[in-house]
């Protein structure tokens, strides 16, 4: 019967329903009985150790609940520590395939999820993987004492029901082809984290508590706030699970964290950890350089990826009066001159930002299409004349060449005509409005590595007028102004993805921009773009995602509201030589940070170094 039951809801479901994935379009590479993911090694050694640096501008930790607003969380425990009932691949962007759950079912009206837990799925307190424990994370998650974005993320899932010990349910309030896949990638702890003589904490009071997680590492040494140290569960409960199977082979993984990049380069030379991402350009051309490198002791390479690209740039703060005007903010825009940034600082390594999906399926390009247009078209009176008028906004471009093209001296005379037209002209040494006040701009920084930028861009301003103050602060103190958004103009940088969508919501979502932790820096309360994520998130189909996805870029380019940065079509990455191996197959779709942590694996020498020190740990 139960078989008849599966064949009937996969009929009438389509090819998005499967008992072993779901797939948000229906492509599902993995057969219900494979053996590992094409990018893992099934034979890959367990043991040795990894040593990283967080790829993010964090600088120290002081808490080890990565689910709350303050503070700051260990890096890697997402990744390591926790688990999900589904699991995603590098090679498939709108996939996943079980993993705490052994089976997952859509409703015939696709306004449920339905997942079976493993009975051998433990945490590591030797507890099983429950029901209750799966609706008590959602509980938590989108309470007030978890990070807001939470609430965003699973603001359409109406209940979540405990069918029977294994088994829940999610209902969801409308139809959305993504929303099995966002329930799926929740992360799931234990009801017991946090209990204390039989009561538990509010959640946003478990701070130092060990995580009670279900994945492949527990917390191990931990130099608090500055190295933090994962430990290979032996006892892993997933270990020959087809979704781990060759995954996962170091004993050891340790994240170190320095003030600065600078300290950090010299570090990873000094040997103090091995593996780095670079993401500066002239870092990488003259920093990763040197005997050690000559002698191969240090190995570098610039590897390719399908990613789609990141974006990066400076972000306004539109909650400010002075950057309301769309005209304010392209002015801004012009005065940057990235060709010669390229030139003289970036040694010809980047390629400038268009938009918020560059080089991607999702990007717009040109006037929009029909397509485009039966979503454009019924927010007319909410959007700019200029969207149906013009092509879509790219940076402004300079020549060596004055007459091959525009040079920056045309920019910044049309930058001048813009703020004219917005109330702000040059009078009395500064950019002034009526009122007489003048125009002061501050840039935030963690690290003053965005100086040899802001410098030169600086005395572009300073030719409209501005007034601008640069200011560098600790990675903490820039986190707390963020997520109460008290700063002006901040650099961004935002990982790309082969499927946006209710992720989207939180970055330029009305309700985000007036909710305090929201990834919405930019402060966008617009009812079109409102009604353009509506779009998004409900697409049906890959093809109706995209053109939703383009709409919403070419409104967003439109409004102005940041500068675009550049981006690079490689990951640059440098490691020690000798003490790893990777898979023959390298995905599509990866960060290096989780690339390397998930499927690479030690070397003899490496084990027997990590070994060697475990016993010395030991010792009396």
């Amino acid at each position: 019967m139960r078989s008849l039951l599966i064949l009937l809801a996969f009929l009438c479901c389509g090819p998005s329903w499967a008992a072993h994935a779901y797939a948000q379009f229906g492509d599902i590479k993995y057969p219900a009985n494979f053996k590992n993911f094409d990018y893992a090694n099934p034979l890959a050694p367990k043991g040795g150790e990894l040593v990283l640096v967080p790829p993010s501008r964090l600088s120290s930790f002081d808490k080890y609940n990565p689910f709350t607003l303050k503070g700051n969380a260990a890096p890697g425990l997402s990744a390591l520590v926790f688990e999900t009932l589904l699991t995603g691949t590098l090679d498939e962007p709108t996939t996943a395939y079980g993993l705490l759950a052994e089976d997952v079912a859509v409703s015939l009206d696709r306004r449920s999820v339905t997942f079976k837990l493993r009975a051998q799925a433990r945490f590591h307190n030797g507890d099983g993987v429950m029901a209750e424990d799966v609706k008590y994370s959602f509980e938590q998650l989108i309470s007030k004492q978890a990070a807001p974005q939470f609430r965003t993320l699973y603001a359409e899932v109406a209940a979540v029901t405990v069918l029977d010990p294994r088994t829940v349910r999610f209902d969801f309030k409308r139809v959305n082809p993504e929303l099995p896949l966002i329930v799926g990638g929740m992360p799931v702890f234990s009801r017991h984290w946090g209990q204390e003589e039989g009561r538990t904490k509010p959640f946003d009071k478990i701070v130092t508590d060990l995580p009670i997680g279900s994945g492949p590492y527990k917390v191990g040494r931990v130099v608090f706030g500055r190295d933090v140290s994962y430990e290979r569960d032996n006892n892993y409960w997933a270990r020959d699970l087809n979704v781990r199977k060759g995954l996962f082979n170091f004993d050891r993984i340790t994240y170190r964290l320095y003030k600065d990049s600078t300290a950090q380069l010299e570090g990873f030379k000094a040997g103090e950890f091995d593996l780095v991402q670079s993401f500066i350009a002239r870092e990488w051309a003259r920093g990763f350089t040197g005997k050690q490198f000559v002698s191969r002791e240090l190995l570098k390479s610039e590897f390719k990826h399908g990613n789609a690209g990141d974006f990066q740039g400076f972000m306004f703060n539109t909650r400010l009066p002075k950057f309301k005007d769309a005209r304010v903010r392209e002015a801004i825009g012009l005065a940057m001159d990235y060709e010669w940034m390229n030139r003289q600082l970036f040694y010809g390594a980047y390629q400038r930002v268009r938009g918020y999906f560059v080089a991607s399926d999702f990007e717009a390009t040109g006037m929009p299409d029909a397509a485009e247009l039966a979503l454009l078209n019924p927010l007319r009176d909410k959007l700019s004349p200029q969207i149906f008028k013009d092509a879509v906004p790219l940076p402004p471009r300079t020549s060596l060449d004055p007459k091959s093209g525009e040079t920056l001296r045309d920019h910044l005379r049309r930058a001048k005509a813009l703020l004219a037209e917005a109330g702000w002209t040059y009078r009395d040494g500064a950019l002034r409005n009526a009122k007489g006040e003048p125009f002061m701009v501050e840039f935030l920084d963690n690290s003053g590595a965005m100086g040899r930028v802001i410098t030169p861009y600086t005395k572009n301003l300073e030719k409209l007028g501005f007034q601008v103050n640069y200011k560098v602060i600790d990675f903490a103190i820039l986190q707390k102004r963020l997520d109460v958004f008290d700063f002006e103009i901040i650099s961004n940088r935002i990982v790309g993805s082969e499927s946006p969508g209710t992720e989207l919501m939180e970055r330029f979502g009305s309700k985000a921009a007036s909710t305090e932790g929201s990834g919405n820096f930019i402060g966008i309360q617009d009812p079109a773009v409102d009604a353009l994520l509506d779009n998004v998130i409900s697409a049906k189909t890959r093809p109706q995602l995209i053109t939703a996805v383009r709409a919403l870029d070419r409104v967003l380019r439109h409004g102005h509201y940041s500068v675009p940065h550049w981006y690079g079509g490689v990951h640059r990455v440098a490691w020690r030589n000798g003490r790893f191996e990777k898979p023959a197959v390298t995905p599509r779709y990866y960060q290096p940070e989780t690339w390397a942590s998930s499927t690479w694996w030690a070397t003899i020498d490496n084990r027997a170094t990590l070994a060697a020190t475990k016993r010395a740990e030991r010792a009396p």
